[in-house]
């Protein structure tokens, strides 16, 4: 078993070499070990080298005599890279293992070729739930919150299916270092990448589970709204462990996310963030109803709004909603404000930022052109 002296404590990792020059990095959830990735490594095999490891006070790493930031989770990746002698690599983090990719992206973005972000957020909890869950560890052990946890990882479904693997992993909780669990608690409690996460500049994929309790599907997507160009998948059925529950959907989203083209012709890149923004079915009305008349215009406005303006890093998706529907209430052009109104769904603009911004255009814009703004908004979100 390979271990790793690195920043003062002793890291236990497997490097398994594969075909090419592409590895794939896996960083685990609070509680679990490097295992939990077993199955989608042996998928995602064939296609790449897989490194993983175990964090402090997880698994067979030595246990942390201090406490821990995510700063320091990412000192430790980046000093296994170093040594190891990966310089670039695909990197895939599950709820913690996600804010410390979040965090690795954001520092050290020159050694991430793609990012993968499951079941985790910018912000995951509360200062305060945090703190019940530490004090609750520290008084009574790991196996007081054990029942609680398998809840949170897995659906009432997989857990009456299959109550031998959910009881193994139960295992794996309760032998995790109270202090190593402890540490890392305390860091997700005191990271907060809400505002940062916007100047990701890497290539991102996000994960989320229609049943996962602790980073549920809203969090995960508006994570991805924030991230420039970030593309969000939710995996029907999936608890907050869809890497052991669904290896294989993983391993399929993971290899059709790397195996996308790098390079995009700005119609491509123009016609990828109409959709995201505006919707499938939006889109594909409007390219059937398309003609040879207005062919040349509709190539127009989807490589010049959608594929250079809408595509830029510079501001979110959600804040560019907000100032396109700012724009059109104020030069009362109702049909488009309708649609980019209904688009909020997608870019992450909540009804109160919307009814925000249109107090905002009342100021600037006047007040009859919100009145009628604001009854708009009132019969689509209705």
């Amino acid at each position: 078993m390979p271990f790793l002296s690195v920043n003062g404590h002793t890291l236990h990792y497997q490097h398994q070499q594969g075909a090419g020059s592409r590895t794939f990095v896996f960083a685990n959830s609070l509680g679990t070990d490097l295992r939990i990735w077993d199955d989608v490594v042996e998928l995602l095999k064939p296609h790449g080298s897989m490194l993983r490891f175990d964090k402090p006070g997880h698994g067979l790493s030595e246990v942390p005599q201090t406490p821990l930031t995510i700063s320091d989770y990412v000192a430790d990746v980046i000093a296994l890279l170093d040594a190891l002698q990966i310089g670039q690599c695909i990197f895939v983090g599950l709820s913690i293992g996600g804010v410390i990719g979040q965090r690795l992206a954001l520092t050290y973005p020159d050694r991430i070729g793609k990012l993968v972000l499951s079941n985790t957020g910018p912000k995951i909890g509360t200062a305060d739930s945090w703190n019940d869950r530490i004090q609750t560890v520290q008084q009574q052990g790991l196996s007081a919150i054990a029942d609680g946890v398998m809840q949170r990882w897995f659906p009432t479904a997989f857990r009456e299916a299959n109550p031998t693997q959910v009881a193994a992993y139960k295992r794996m909780l309760e032998q995790t270092s109270p202090a190593g669990y402890v540490a890392a608690c305390g860091a997700v409690r005191d990271e907060d990448l809400t505002g940062q996460i916007a100047k990701i500049n890497v290539p991102t994929l996000c994960l989320g589970g229609t049943d996962d309790l602790a980073t549920p599907p809203d969090l995960v997507q508006a994570m991805a709204s924030a991230i420039p160009d970030a593309r969000y998948e939710l995996i029907d059925g999936a608890g907050h462990i869809p890497c052991v529950q669904m290896p294989d959907r993983v391993a399929q989203l993971i290899l059709q996310f790397i195996h996308e083209t790098p390079e995009q012709s700005l119609y491509e890149q123009g016609m990828k963030t109409r959709r995201a923004v505006l919707g499938d079915a939006h889109v594909d009305r409007a390219e059937a109803a398309k003609t040879d008349f207005d062919a040349d215009f509709q190539q127009y406005i989807t490589e010049t709004a959608w594929g250079s303006i809408w595509s830029r890093p510079g501001l979110t998706k959600r804040e560019r909603s907000l100032i396109t529907i700012a724009l059109l209430a104020t030069l009362g052009h109702d049909d488009e404000l309708a649609m980019h109104l209904r688009a909020t769904r997608n870019t992450g603009a909540s009804p109160d930022d919307v009814k925000e911004t249109l107090l905002h255009t009342a100021i600037y814009a006047g007040v009859p052109v919100t009145n009628g703004a604001m009854k708009i908004a009132k019969a689509v979100f209705k």
